[in-house]
């Protein structure tokens, strides 16, 4: 399929001359001999793109222009000018013309100039395509009344530039929710920027938030640009931030004002636009009081308060979120498609899930893979989520009481215990190790050693 253009001028003489050689390159043509006539023919056949002429009787070019982008603005204008001034090109263009063209026409300027468009024009869907598929991938999954309340919150705080704090249990999907507020902001073309507050060494957090300069460390052999500078203009998602260090939030605490910083190292000041979406597993009220967390910090952060409600509250997403983990194990290859029996999926909805949607999500993964059956069905679900599991088996403290030595009895408590905390922490060695009171060295060891 061949693209559509439609002329627009008021001299026959150009339509003639321009639709000939444009028909000849391929295209299909259409013309319009003024405004109105150019903006009926878009309305009925919505041309690829339009090469309008900017002195016509009647309603002039940049009005026409006006028209075209408010009720079709995919659509791809072309400015032809016989008197072309500065500032009739960059009123064009601020009201969205792709490029202008001064008369007399060169017929190789027109043809680059359409290409240049229409690559852009084909750059812009693929844009779309992909942002609404991005958008797809982080949508909250459920109809619970819950879900859709927290949707609505989304949709009505993500056009705004306000500042978010989003506040759930671990597992609950706090970053899914930034994510998708990202993406349905006016920032969504440009990026988003994690920051594991949990994760950075205190004596590094300078650097990874604002760069460094050229041997301003040890070991910096070349500049580093920070998380704020990369995440200019867009977002930066401050994940986990009450496990930020009182002396790392006083640091931040200037950026977060002024959005202005130095480089480690350096001596100018660099500013950025940024918006800022924080999120905490903690009640940031209760570490306020203990005077761990800082309090000109939390009413900065907490413009827009989002809360996610637990798994264990909105029990009736469960089959549809379990539905949705068994598709996307099949997309991403893990096993072939797979469903879940309607008893083995009351078996789930009857659990209280201390490890959110997160935990279920790696039970679904792990069952995908190991049922080597096309349905899913009640006996292949392990305990603690099966009863008759744990009642034919004996429980986990049942199997401990069986062990003959303290010792190996320990051995065996510290394994489980570290493997359901992994599993809750979503494999992150850093946050378990922070959650279960070790340093991560120390955890690293310990699977080491029990591996």
């Amino acid at each position: 399929m061949f693209p559509s253009i439609l002329i627009v001028d008021d001299e026959p003489s150009i339509l003639k001359s321009l639709s000939g050689l444009l028909s000849d390159e391929g295209f299909e043509v259409q013309t319009a001999t003024n405004g109105y006539e150019a903006l009926k023919i878009i309305d009925a056949e919505s041309p690829d793109l339009v090469l309008l002429d900017i002195w016509m009787p009647g309603i002039d070019g940049i009005e026409t222009l006006k028209e075209i982008k408010k009720n079709n603005p995919y659509i791809q204008v072309i400015i032809i000018s016989g008197h072309g001034t500065i500032e009739t090109a960059v009123k064009a263009t601020k009201l969205g013309a792709f490029d202008l063209i001064e008369k007399p026409l060169s017929i190789d300027k027109v043809i680059v100039a359409i290409n240049n468009a229409l690559n852009f024009r084909r750059l812009e869907e693929e844009n779309r395509y992909l942002r609404k598929k991005t958008l797809e991938k982080h949508t909250i999954t459920g109809n619970s009344p819950l879900v859709a309340a927290l949707k609505k919150q989304i949709a009505v705080a993500a056009p705004t530039d306000a500042w978010i704090l989003i506040t759930g249990e671990n597992g609950t999907g706090k970053e899914l929710v930034a994510r998708t507020i990202h993406q349905l902001s006016s920032r969504a073309d440009q990026p988003m920027i994690d920051v594991n507050c949990a994760a950075i060494p205190e004596e590094l957090i300078e650097s990874e938030l604002f760069g460094h300069e050229k041997g301003a460390i040890a070991g910096a052999s070349v500049k580093k640009v920070g998380k704020f500078e990369l995440a200019n203009k867009g977002t930066i998602f401050l994940d986990e931030i009450g496990d930020m260090s009182l002396k790392t939030q006083a640091k931040i605490l200037r950026v977060l004002q002024e959005q202005q910083f130095q480089r480690v190292g350096g001596s100018r000041i660099l500013s950025v636009d940024v918006r800022v979406i924080a999120s905490s597993n903690k009640d940031l009220k209760d570490e306020i009081t203990k005077g761990s967390f800082r309090e000109d910090i939390y009413y900065r952060l907490n413009v827009i308060p989002i809360d996610v409600p637990p798994l264990r509250n909105r029990l009736e997403d469960v089959p549809m979120l379990v539905e949705t983990f068994l598709q996307e194990c099949a997309i991403k290859g893990l096993c072939k498609s797979k469903t879940m029996a309607p008893e083995a999926v009351d078996l789930l909805c009857g659990y209280t899930w201390p490890g959110n949607v997160r935990e279920l999500k790696n039970l679904i993964e792990r069952l995908a893979i190991m049922v080597d059956k096309d349905i899913i069905d009640e006996s292949d679900i392990p305990a603690p989520y099966n009863p008759v599991c744990v009642e034919g088996t004996g429980s986990i403290e049942s199997q401990f009481l069986l062990i003959q030595h303290l010792k190996d009895a320990q051995k065996a408590f510290e394994i489980e215990f570290i493997q359901r905390k992994l599993m809750q922490y979503n494999n992150d060695i850093a946050k378990t190790a922070e959650a279960i009171g070790i340093e991560k060295n120390h955890l690293n060891q310990m699977l080491e050693t029990y591996s």
